[in-house]
């Protein structure tokens, strides 16, 4: 989405809800009231959204954030500025930018190894408990959406629970969905849903409608165990492979079983059953699927041990959200033959 010169990564609606500021969703409205109830409230979080724009010259950005403050960090292109974190809270903010003159005359080899322009600057936005509902207030300044050129060709969309949205890596740029797209040379749409990742017809519905992406991941689903059966899991996420791989029957669509957690790790056997049910379910679905672009990732496989997980068993930390990037860009590359990895 583009508006006021900047391009609103990972953004379908900018919605004005109480006349202060326009609050980013990563889904259009008629699709998030679709949703189920919890779910409505995460496409409020910007998980993996990013205000986008080449300055000409000296640039300010206002926003603010509601249901908790929101740390805002800017990049050029790769290059994260050093120390100039901002905090947004509800009372809006302006964010004073100005590309940094290091970054001016680099050398072609150093540019040719970037996935982005070091000219464009990025305002990452947090997901999850790093961040709220984030509003857009304006800009000040001469600024233009980045072009094709210099952004990666090739985007990565991820599906999934709070795992996918990135509930507890220290920043975006830790999550597994990013690791995974830096890995491929790609550009990361993040649709992780914390706790509410239900399979939604809705949602289904909207990925299979974008047009924006070359592969999907779909992480199916750690949140609908103990509150969906077996016997409804595998009709629902039938449905959503099947609606999303459909559409889009040149495009891989990777479902990753459920990754490994406390309930496998405990000593409640039961538990732990519980989830190899669901997984088995998920197997079942792309065995049975006639879609040739519908292929099996194993959660397992990547992530492999427990080793840097949170506390809670579930979520992984900054460590661990590494080593999934690095084993997912591994199961997704051979799905890409034509695609120029940057790893």
């Amino acid at each position: 989405m583009r508006r006021d010169g900047i391009q609103f990564h990972n953004v379908r609606a900018l919605r004005d809800v109480e006349g202060d500021g326009l609050r980013l969703q990563r889904v259009p409205e008629d699709v998030r009231t679709r949703l189920n109830e919890g779910a409505r409230t995460r496409m409020c979080h910007p998980a993996g959204v990013e205000l986008r724009f080449v300055p000409d010259g000296p640039v300010r950005v206002t926003l603010s954030s509601r249901v908790r403050d929101s740390v805002v960090r800017p990049f050029w292109g790769d290059f994260q500025a050093a120390g100039e974190e901002v905090v947004v809270g509800e009372e809006p903010r302006t964010i004073e930018l100005e590309r940094p003159e290091k970054l001016t005359d680099l050398r072609p080899s150093v540019r040719d190894g970037l996935r982005y322009d070091p000219h464009l600057c990025r305002l990452v936005l947090p997901g999850e408990h790093r961040g709220g509902h984030v509003r857009f207030h304006g800009v000040e300044g001469e600024v233009r959406p980045p072009r094709e050129s210099e952004v990666p060709s090739l985007r990565y969309l991820a599906y999934g629970t709070s795992i996918t949205e990135g509930e507890a890596p220290g920043s975006e740029t830790l999550t597994y969905v990013n690791q995974t797209a830096r890995r491929l040379g790609a550009d990361p749409i993040n649709l992780g849903s914390c706790g509410t990742a239900y399979c939604d017809e809705a949602m289904a519905e909207h990925i299979a409608g974008r047009d924006d992406w070359d592969v999907a991941t779909l992480s199916l689903s750690v949140n609908m165990v103990g509150t969906f059966s077996v016997e409804t899991f595998r009709e629902r996420a039938a449905a959503m492979v099947d609606t999303v791989a459909g559409a889009h029957p040149d495009r891989p669509v990777a479902c990753i079983t459920i990754f490994p957690n406390a309930r496998d790790y405990r000593v409640d056997h039961e538990e732990g059953e519980e989830c190899e049910r669901f997984r088995e379910a998920l197997r079942s679905v792309v065995a049975g699927s006639d879609r040739e672009n519908v292929h099996l990732v194993e959660g397992p496989d990547v992530l492999p041990t427990a080793a840097g997980l949170t506390t809670d068993l579930v979520h992984p930390g900054d460590d661990a959200m590494v080593r999934m990037g690095e084993n997912l860009a591994r199961e997704l590359k051979p799905l890409l033959p034509a695609v120029e990895s940057s790893a």
